[in-house]
């Protein structure tokens, strides 16, 4: 039981650092919509007054930080049915307004999870195949509609099996690509369908990257420590 509550700690120590590290391309004026899973977090990370437009495709503009555990409010949720709090003069309307401003192209940043992700940024994130399907969600049309897409994901699946490949072997969820990939070991960005290592975690190395990634890259002439 202790040794099973250690591997969760670290599970959680690595979910938590991947959404630190989010947190930071976020800037205020934008408005970004946060997927199921790790993104979730995201918003307990976001400095006070930090200005950013949080969405949910369930009908919320201006979500806030996770509530204390006597505050929570079920019918306050987001889309991933995480509970959620408003700041300050936040909207609440429908999802068919939601999904509205998504197609609409008013979403700056879509922080997605991802099954898969391929090396030049393609993401698989929906089903895996002879498993029962996970749900599309909203996630086929922030990928096709939003501005910049950014992956959030663990680096290997449970199985220990690396998430970015060279191609999909998982159903697609649409044609347009990420334009960066955090993981709890590295920070890739994808330019010109090349993938490149821009950060690396305090704990990991290039070897132990190397290792764990199937998808080829290229390690930046500025590679540095990833910032938490």
């Amino acid at each position: 039981m202790l040794k099973n509550q250690r591997i969760d700690n670290k599970e959680v120590k690595m979910r938590v650092n991947i959404a630190k590290r989010v947190a930071l391309e976020l800037k205020r004026g934008m408005v970004v919509n946060l997927g199921v899973g790790i993104p979730t977090l995201i918003q307990d990370f976001l400095p006070i007054n930090h200005g950013v437009y949080l969405q949910s495709e369930n009908g919320v503009l201006g979500m806030g930080a996770t509530p204390a555990r006597e505050d929570v409010d079920m019918d306050l949720i987001s889309a991933s049915k995480h509970p959620i709090t408003l700041e300050e003069g936040a909207s609440i309307f429908s999802s068919a307004d939601s999904f509205a401003m998504i197609r609409g192209g008013h979403i700056d940043i879509a922080v997605l999870g991802a099954l898969q992700v391929s090396e030049t940024g393609e993401i698989a994130n929906w089903a895996i195949p002879g498993a029962d399907i996970l749900g599309v969600g909203g996630a086929m049309d922030l990928i096709a509609n939003t501005k910049t897409i950014i992956v959030a994901t663990l680096h290997l699946s449970k199985e220990h099996r690396p998430k970015i490949v060279k191609r999909l072997t998982y159903p697609t969820s649409g044609i347009r690509q990420a334009s960066k990939i955090v993981t709890e070991k590295a920070v890739f960005k994808i330019e010109d369908d090349k993938l490149y290592l821009q950060e690396i975690a305090p704990e990991s190395s290039l070897e132990d990257i190397r290792y764990s990634t199937e998808a080829t890259f290229e390690v930046s002439r500025d590679v540095k420590v990833m910032s938490l």
